[in-house]
């Protein structure tokens, strides 16, 4: 099989991280997958939400839009219509999970960690692209609160990345662009550790049912594709 941007089935997209995104941010950086383009900062609250007060530990929570000219037809804005998109509450949730579980909440005091993803541009992988570029913002600004001795050691346990792979007529790849996504069988999302434990997986048949072996090589992909991206991210941010 050969695709559409000539890249091998197991390739991922090209990748960039810019640093420094947001000056008043802790943690701040422009993730760049291909195409695909997403705003990620992380900021700090005092206190935590309800259930979790005079426990004496934290909490980690996560905001992700896509921003009106992200994609080829405008998308609305939350703010105007006055209630939030479905996808929205959901890649929001996905977000929140992803971080909370490579982060020791138990050695940060009643604080909550703000994560806010915004897309600036969409081709395939927004979600996927969300959760790396929240672990790389995350990544400097616990270095932050390090150096300026807020904590004293880090509180990130495990790297966390994700990636997407799907199946096209019988064959599995890794990392879908909008054009790939939009055509294919059936698609995936991963989201694994450095480790390579499972934190989520998210799948669904599109055009047809998935087999045990096509799941099997979507998982292959997957794997090494996230190594690739915790890697990349390490390197770059910490």
């Amino acid at each position: 099989m050969k695709r559409a941007d000539g890249r091998a089935l197991d390739q991922l997209r090209e990748l960039k991280i810019t640093k420094g995104i947001f000056e008043y941010a802790p943690g701040s950086v422009l993730f760049e997958i291909g195409k695909t383009k997403v705003l990620c900062a992380v900021t700090l609250a005092e206190g935590v939400p309800p259930f979790l007060r005079g426990k004496g530990t934290g909490w980690l929570t996560a905001e992700y839009a896509l921003l009106p000219a992200a994609t080829v037809t405008r998308s609305p804005r939350e703010s105007s219509s006055f209630k939030r998109n479905g996808r929205s509450i959901e890649i929001s949730r996905i977000l929140g999970r992803a971080l909370r579980s490579v982060v020791d909440l138990s050695r940060f005091g009643e604080n909550t960690i703000m994560v806010d993803c915004d897309v600036l541009q969409a081709d395939g992988g927004t979600r996927c692209a969300a959760v790396c570029g929240a672990q790389s913002a995350l990544n400097l600004a616990v270095q932050y609160w390090l150096d300026v001795k807020f904590i004293e050691q880090s509180i990130i346990k495990n790297q966390v990345a994700a990636v997407s792979t799907g199946a096209f007529d019988g064959t599995a790849i890794l990392d879908l662009n909008a054009f790939e996504d939009n055509n294919i069988d059936s698609d995936f999302n991963f989201i694994l550790t450095d480790h390579d434990e499972i934190v989520e997986i998210q799948g669904t048949a599109e055009l047809g049912t998935v087999s045990w072996q096509q799941f099997d090589e979507m998982r292959a992909l997957a794997q090494k594709g996230i190594q690739e991206l915790c890697s990349f991210i390490k390197e770059r941010t910490l």
